[in-house]
């Protein structure tokens, strides 16, 4: 027997963790959600492209004119005043504030007015065209009676004035398009050329308005101006007439006679250093006795220079003579007496000029004394001069503000008056809206692929919806995940067109009173007729598994479901079939004894059957049915009346002891068991089956019932085989799973005996 490998049970595989999917696998998913869901979606948007098909054929078109205008910045030279209402910096958010007013409601009251509107039945009138006529019946459902005074057609016409314009800035620039929507061309152009006027017209009005306003209060606050600043400048000049306060050339006089006096006693204090210093220096040569020989180059006196070139005239002679005719010589000697007496001159003189130096040096001491004692007395007037000054700065500032003032609202009252009797507006209209040549609403192409594009959109949510509420086993996957359990085959549905005829008779099989004959339903023998087809290769699957299962035996398979009529019995017989065909020793028992179908299709006229087998009111080979065609041993579920205790009866002892018994004679023993959701008689069988096969009708059981059966059933979900996918649609399922579903069933060699789709 094949052995599998085992998983170690320290290994828990429900708390992997979860792996997110490829982009292959959620391209893969994606792909069948879309086979599965594609005439949800197609229909959809069939449905929304239909809807906007009739929307094109019943609205009625309309046509858009466009008028562009421009904020120009750049003023005029002539007119480049400063205006103080209106004239600003244009910006981004005084562009985005224009459109705003050229979308308000004192423009389009302005050209309702202009080109009276409100009595044109497009603005409060009915809507024109088949799809307007129906939203006009709905929404008179919920409004009143067609408006009756000229207020309510005013505002009803402004309401669909506002509606059918639009007005947009271009980019980033300046500029501004105003488009208008009307059913007549000619109407939308002359209404776009009305709004870029009024919103001009506006705009000067509301410039004039402005300027007048200004100029009225600019008038009387020169007045009070002119007032104020007369006071202030008369206060100025009381103030210093009181305070004796005298200024020349905008300066105080005693500030000015300070500036003097310091200027004069900066350059006393020079002569007197002068002075001191050629006295200090002739008095120390006097002192010396003999003069320096630069005192007369110091000194620059004449006297002092000629006795000194006589000097050094005779010191050159007396040398000279000295040299010849020797120091003591009469002639040297006299020289030098000369020299003595030019020299005790140079003395005299040096005094002499002592004393004028003298005299000099005094009298500019006594001029120092003089200007440092103005300076004194200067500084002490400008004291309190300076004193008085922070009041008069406070008052002739206070002058002085009143002053600039005043000319400032005198030079801007002259500028508004101008702008007053010439307002200037910074917008224009660069293109004057022209009639339209084509319609602009509805637009074809853009209703025809937003309708199919919101019905893709939709179609897709609605997919979506029915995966979510479809709460049924459709791939083997969702068996494993949702239950926890192996999906051991998926059993296709064969349809009557896939069967072969039935067959009467056979002349080589033996036929006795407990013999199984081919009735009315030939899908109990689809199996061994078609060995090679999909369908008996899943019926194989589920007999591999059992003998696979090296954890616990699998001699005694029962086959139980959650509902009826999900294919269980038939799927019981075909299976005991299968297996009986291979040569081995089959008994297939009837244990539904609350509805024995199968006893009905394979021995209707079976009067015996188990209960007889338990009761011993017969042996087994008394009520044994065989196939004579595979060998297989039935064991009907005949009953003559019904059974309310089913479940005692396969409790019981006797039934344990059947089964012991079977063991010993059968290779396998497969029991057809009632469903677990209407009976409680499977969920007590545990003590005597080896494993549980559950069946479930592919695309038609919900996952809540399967999962409330089997928790109901702790008994069965723990001796569980595996689950069976019933009545699969093999061309749906490629739809719900990309490798499980037609083509992995599908091979044309392998597939080539059997069945085919």
């Amino acid at each position: 027997m094949l052995q599998r490998n085992q998983i170690p049970p320290s290994v828990d595989l429900r708390n992997r963790p979860t792996e997110l999917p490829s982009l292959a696998e959620t391209f893969d998913a994606f792909v069948t959600y879309l086979l599965r869901q594609y005439w949800v979606i197609l229909g959809t948007a069939g449905l929304c492209l239909f809807g906007g098909i009739c929307y094109l054929m019943t609205a009625a078109p309309s046509y858009t004119a466009l008028a562009t205008m421009i904020i120009d910045t750049r003023k005029f030279q002539a007119f480049q005043q400063q205006s103080p209402a209106n004239d600003v910096p244009v910006d981004s958010s005084a562009v985005e504030s224009q459109v705003e007013i050229l979308k308000s409601e004192n423009v389009a009251l302005a050209v309702i007015r202009d080109l009276k509107l409100n009595e044109d039945p497009e603005f409060i009138g009915s809507r024109a065209g088949a799809a307007g006529a129906v939203l006009d019946f709905v929404s008179g459902l919920f409004a009143g009676s067609a408006p009756s005074n000229e207020f309510d057609r005013t505002r009803r016409a402004v309401r669909a004035f506002q509606k059918q314009l639009d007005v947009r800035r271009r980019g980033m620039t300046y500029v501004i398009e105003v488009s208008f929507r009307s059913l007549d061309p000619e109407r939308a152009a002359q209404i776009a050329n009305a709004v870029a006027d009024a919103y001009i017209v506006d705009q000067l009005d509301s410039k004039y308005q402005a300027t007048r306003r200004a100029s009225a209060w600019l008038q009387d606050r020169i007045k009070e101006l002119r007032t104020q600043a007369s006071n202030a400048e008369r206060a100025v000049l009381d103030y210093k007439k009181t305070n004796n306060i005298v200024t020349s050339s905008g300066k105080l006089l005693n500030e000015q006679q300070l500036g003097e006096l310091n200027t004069q006693l900066v350059h006393v204090k020079s002569q007197v250093t002068d002075a001191k210093a050629k006295l200090d220096r002739i008095e120390a040569v006097v002192k010396g006795g003999v003069p320096d020989a630069t005192v007369a180059d110091t000194l620059n006196n004449q006297v002092i220079t000629k006795l000194r070139s006589q000097y050094l005239e005779l010191a050159n002679r007396e040398a000279d003579w000295s040299s010849r005719y020797g120091y003591n010589h009469l002639a040297a000697v006299n020289l030098r007496n000369q020299m003595r007496e030019i020299q005790s001159s140079i003395i005299d003189e040096l005094k002499r000029l002592a004393e004028s130096y003298k005299s000099d040096y005094a009298i500019a001491v006594q001029r120092q004394n003089e200007i440092e004692r103005a300076v004194n007395d200067s500084v002490s007037q400008s004291q309190s001069t300076n004193q008085a000054q922070v009041t008069l700065r406070e008052l002739e500032s206070s002058a002085q503000t009143y002053r600039s003032l005043y000319d400032n609202f005198l030079q801007r009252y002259m500028e508004n008056v101008q702008q007053q009797s010439f307002p200037v507006s910074e917008a224009r209209v660069i293109t004057r809206a022209s009639r339209p040549l084509s319609k602009s609403h509805p637009q074809t192409l853009v209703v025809l692929a937003l309708s199919t594009l919101g019905g893709l959109i939709a179609g897709l949510g609605l997919g979506v919806l029915r995966d979510l509420y479809d709460r049924v086993f459709r791939t083997a996957e969702m068996v494993e995940t949702i239950l926890d359990a192996d999906c051991v085959a998926i059993v296709p549905r064969v349809s009557p067109s896939q069967l072969k005829a039935p067959v009467v008779g056979r002349p080589n099989l033996p036929v006795g009173p407990r013999t199984i004959r081919r009735g009315d339903e030939p899908v109990l023998w689809a199996a061994i007729d078609a060995p090679f087809s999909r369908f008996s290769e899943a019926i194989r699957s589920i007999k591999v598994n059992a003998d696979l299962n090296v954890t616990k035996p699998s001699k005694i398979l029962g086959l139980t479901s959650a509902l009826p009529n999900e294919g269980k019995s038939t799927l019981a017989f075909v299976f005991a079939q299968l297996v009986a065909q291979s040569g081995a020793r089959v008994l297939l028992v009837d244990c539904d004894l609350r509805n024995p179908s199968l006893s009905r299709k394979v021995a209707a006229s079976a009067e015996r059957g188990i209960l007889d087998v338990l009761s011993n009111n017969a042996t087994l080979h008394d009520v044994l049915w065989r196939d004579p065609e595979t060998g297989l041993a039935f064991l009907p579920g005949a009953t003559r009346s019904r059974i309310a205790h089913s479940h005692e009866v396969l409790a019981s002892d006797q039934m344990k002891d059947f089964i012991d018994a079977a063991r010993g004679h059968y290779d396998y023993v497969i029991v057809d068991f009632p469903p677990l959701t209407p009976v409680v008689d499977v969920r007590i069988t545990a003590h005597f089956v080896d494993s549980f096969v559950f069946i479930v009708e592919w695309g038609k059981t919900q996952v809540q019932v399967v999962e409330r059966a089997l928790r109901s059933a702790r008994a069965v979900n723990e001796n569980l085989l595996g689950v069976v996918l019933n009545k699969a649609d093999i061309a749906a399922m490629s739809r719900y799973s990309g490798y499980g579903g037609k083509n992995y069933y599908c091979n044309s060699h392998y597939g080539r005996y059997g069945y085919t789709e």
